[in-house]
């Protein structure tokens, strides 16, 4: 089987103002990467526009609202002092969570191996009722709960390995035994979530923070450690991942020093797992990553490895 590549040009019409660190360019730059003849094979898929009952499976209808209303018909409209709407950003947030859903789908019918979804905005830090850290709608989580009540799963996993902690992640898959949800990153960083005592109302959620200066390295230790083992015995049905690449060195919202290859290694041992315990069944979506050359080259080593697992 194949790899499937979810996107469409409707998430470029989220637009942020100008010099926001969640810009246009980050998808151009992975949409370029992805073009090379490596990826011939590929098989590119366009996001559906999202059911809002999608959405409601995880917020309730005036979180919607709430968006709705905000959009403008120019410029844009600040949500927070980070999180801003323009025009087209709720259409691109429903491709978004089309995109993950229908990848969950196409997975779990043996359409494809695994996927990718390029989209944006990202959805990791989108509370309850609360959109921020440039996130509107908790687009894994929602990917998770279709996996569940729809798909009839037992037990799915999520692995985060953005810098910043997916708080929305965490807040909207709380109290959700289904779900292991695992995630590093970066403390003391934004959004001050995270802690290794956070776990969740039936210690659900893994929490491995990681210090200022952690190198590959030190990922990879804690992974091996702590992250992997746990998810090997909680025997997911699917893994989602949350592709964040801002942990890169050089990326300029955090201070982690990963490589590209360290992507690629996690991504590899991820794999190991789907194919242990959920047939191979995994679909990633992109998160944080603002450095466009490191973006572009960290989001290409995750998907080789995607490629070369579900072939």
């Amino acid at each position: 089987m194949t790899t499937a590549l979810y996107s469409h040009p409707d998430c470029l019409n989220h637009v942020n103002p100008a010099r926001h660190p969640e810009r246009v360019d980050r998808l151009r730059a992975i949409m370029a990467a992805l073009e090379a003849p490596e990826f011939a094979a590929l098989e590119r898929r366009e996001a559906p526009l999202a059911d809002l009952a999608e959405v409601l499976r995880c917020h309730p209808q005036r979180h919607i609202d709430t968006i709705r209303a905000a959009l403008p018909e120019t410029g844009q409209v600040a949500l927070d002092g980070d999180t801003f709407v323009s025009a087209g950003s709720l259409t691109a947030a429903l491709r978004a969570v089309g995109a993950m859903t229908a990848a969950v789908d196409a997975v779990m019918a043996d359409e494809v191996a695994n996927a990718f979804c390029a989209i944006r905005p990202p959805g990791h830090h989108a509370e309850t009722e609360t959109p921020m850290g440039f996130c509107l709608f908790g687009t894994v989580a929602i990917a998770a709960k279709r996996a569940l009540d729809h798909h009839g799963l037992n037990r799915v996993a999520i692995m985060d390995f953005d810098v910043h902690h997916g708080n929305g992640t965490q807040d909207l898959l709380w109290n959700e035994p289904r779900v292991l949800f695992a995630s590093t990153h970066q403390m003391p960083l934004y959004p001050g979530s995270g802690a290794a005592t956070e776990v969740g109302a039936t210690g659900n959620i893994l929490n491995c923070p990681l210090p200022p200066g952690t190198d590959g390295a030190g990922f990879r230790r804690v992974m091996d450690r702590d992250i992997l083992p746990a998810l090997d015995a909680f025997s997911p049905e699917l893994v989602l991942i949350s592709a964040g690449f801002d942990a890169h060195r050089a990326d300029p919202l955090a201070n982690l020093a990963f490589e590209a290859a360290d992507f690629a290694w996690a991504t590899e041992r991820l794999c190991d797992i789907a194919a242990l315990h959920a047939g191979g069944r995994v679909v990633s979506t992109l998160e944080g990553g603002y450095d466009l050359a490191a973006l572009a080259e960290s989001t290409a080593a995750h998907v080789a490895i995607l490629m070369e697992q579900g072939g």
